[in-house]
């Protein structure tokens, strides 16, 4: 790589700065600890991304068998992967339970979540890009200094290294690629999960990158991205960091944005805004990340009492709408009401294999794991009905939510025959129930889209605005339309917090957390978010039965480089190029005025 870089006609350098970052959920943690002596199992309830995962790791930090701990999540509130980790209060608490013989209860204040959450992002990344005459990319270096914070959580070096650098290339063809990641400790929080986790760093710097190359060779920024996107003809692509990515259609996508935004009449609306005495500019971001995977994942159908499904689930919703997903999914499946199925998470006795809900995996991995449940239990179902329909397996059929025997009207409800089966059961005249576990283990899958985002700049105040947003997600088969556009709102929301005001910051002389309340951390509102014109486009996954992909972290994915590309654009005589994240008002009035913006140029 670093031959073809000092050969190539171009060699396009471009430093970029993650900033760190608070989780930040308005729901603070907290957990209720309780022991029972005459079982000696511990319970604990508090807001966790997944019960049975936290479960194992608490586990382990108390030397005890994971049988003996239940773990109960109602409620999360928000997530944002901050609430994934066993942090040291939680074994803590339920060994105070056990010696005070008494429940014990603990919450944490917005002060205390400040100085001990797992906070994220916090790493400074230098890349190179080789180019030839025509634009077309050769050569990827990128070298990055990751944060780690005072010791390692359980996936701070995950983040900073595997999930960083199997991103890139993201949606470009680049036959080389050369990624170095030096993980440092400081006097700091360590650093683990936030939206994105990885991704949002590493599709960041490129897109950064792109823009200064298409500044320094005299290409359109729009024109040197089209060039050089793998094309679908090329899928599956095996990508030079060894990920292969099974589907895409990344220009499509690209052109569809453009369209959207109304990118081509965006001088008009410049002019518009000159006249008016403010900067206007317009910044294009295309991503791509990898999502799900992580082993093993669980679903099991259980018939309860009142004709009524359990849908158990060891992942656990926050925010992302479970209850509703999953219950249309299997509903749908299996031809019953809606209204039928109760979706059950957050108890970690369900004892089902999974992780978390982290990396926009639960979509594909449990939809995967329903799908497959549905299919076993057609599958015992065909046999039950055979024996109480008095025909041959081979003649049964399922149809909207009852098995038929093919050509008659005689037919059994799926109901009625659980109900069957169950009483059939006690009195051991039947060896199963209908009652159906399922476990998968699907790939990951590459969620990718392009945004843009249009600012408007005062350059006597260096305020700005966002004043127009687009996204084009392709998530592949979308599952429910509204979850979809929650989620990229959300992650949009933190995207814009990111790009224009959010940061992590401690005392340069004396290491004290500085940004300790939301008096010192700026929050994005309400009032700020832009107007969005959203659409899909969605490529079926060839990874998973349903073929979807995650969309839950893909609004901060895109929005960041699309915001500071913007910005970039509208700072005159290229002044903004450097900027860096958050571009606060005082860098942007400095940056106007051709002043030196002190940390926050690159």
């Amino acid at each position: 790589v670093e031959r073809i870089l000092g050969e190539s006609p171009h060699r396009v350098r471009f430093t970029a700065l993650n900033q760190r970052l608070a989780g930040a959920p308005l729901e603070p943690r907290s957990a209720t600890a309780a022991f029972d002596a005459a079982t000696g199992r511990y319970t604990l309830r508090c807001g966790s991304q997944g019960a049975g995962a936290l479960r194992g790791q608490i586990a382990s930090a108390m030397g005890v068998e994971a049988g003996l701990i239940r773990v109960l999540t109602d409620d999360v509130g928000g997530g944002f992967g901050l609430k994934t980790p066993g942090y040291p209060e939680y074994p803590a608490l339920l060994v105070a339970a056990r010696k005070l013989g008494r429940a014990v209860h603990w919450r944490s204040s917005r002060s205390e979540s400040f100085m001990s959450d797992n906070q994220g992002r916090d790493n400074v990344v230098t890349a190179e890009l080789a180019l030839d005459d025509d634009g077309r990319f050769l050569a990827l270096k990128v070298r990055s200094i990751a944060n780690m914070g005072a010791f390692l959580s359980a996936q701070g070096a995950h983040i900073a290294t595997g999930n960083f650098a199997r991103c890139l290339p993201t949606v470009y063809d680049i036959p080389k690629v050369d990624v170095g990641v030096r993980c440092v400790f400081t006097n700091t929080l360590p650093t683990g999960p936030y939206r994105g986790a990885g991704r949002p760093e590493a599709n960041y710097v490129l897109e950064r990158l792109i823009e200064q190359a298409a500044r320094e060779t005299g290409i359109d920024p729009v024109a040197l991205r089209r060039r050089n996107l793998v094309p679908p003809g090329a899928m599956p692509k095996r990508t030079a960091v060894g990920t292969t990515v099974d589907s895409g259609e990344f220009a499509a996508v690209l052109d569809r944005a453009l369209e959207l935004s109304r990118y081509r009449s965006f001088s008009e609306r410049r002019a518009k805004s000159a006249a008016d005495g403010k900067l206007r500019g317009i910044g294009v971001s295309c991503f791509l990340e990898h999502a799900g995977a992580m082993g093993e994942e669980s679903a099991e159908i259980v018939f309860a009492e009142g004709g009524r499904l359990q849908l158990r689930l060891g992942v656990q919703s926050n925010g992302q709408g479970h209850a509703t997903v999953f219950r249309d999914l299997l509903a749908g499946r299996l031809g019953i009401p809606a209204e039928a199925v109760e979706v059950r998470e957050g108890d970690s006795d369900f004892d089902l294999k999974g992780g978390p809900s982290v990396a926009s995996r639960s979509a594909m991995t449990v939809g995967a794991a329903v799908a497959e449940a549905v299919e076993l239990l057609i599958g015992k179902g065909r046999r039950m009905a055979a024996d109480a329909l008095e025909a041959a397996e081979a003649d049964i059929v399922y149809r909207q939510g009852a098995f038929e025997v093919a050509g008659t009207d005689r037919r059994v409800a799926l109901l009625a025959l659980a109900g069957r089966a169950a009483r059939m059961r006690a009195p051991g005249k039947m060896a199963e129930s209908l009652d159906t576990r399922a476990t998968t283990d699907v790939p990951q899958s590459f969620p990718n889209g392009c945004h843009v985002a249009e600012v408007e700049i005062d350059p006597e105040t260096g305020r700005v605005e966002v004043v127009a947003y687009t996204a084009i997600d392709d998530c592949g088969t979308v599952l429910n339309h509204a979850l979809v556009e929650g989620q990229l709102l959300g992650g949009l929301a933190q995207g814009l917090g990111q790009a224009l005001m959010e940061e992590v910051v401690y005392d340069g002389e004396t290491g004290q957390l500085v940004t300790g309340t939301f008096n010192d951390y700026a929050m994005p509102r309400a009032e700020q978010m832009p107007p969005v014109a959203a659409a899909e486009h969605p490529v079926f996954c060839r990874t998973n039965p349903l073929g979807v992909k995650g969309v839950g972290e893909a609004g901060t994915t895109g929005s960041i480089a699309a915001i500071m590309n913007a910005i970039a654009d509208a700072v005159p005589g290229g002044r903004g190029a450097g900027l860096q994240m958050p571009a606060t008002a005082e860098k942007i009035w400095r940056a106007c005025r051709g002043e030196r913006v002190p940390g926050g140029s690159a």
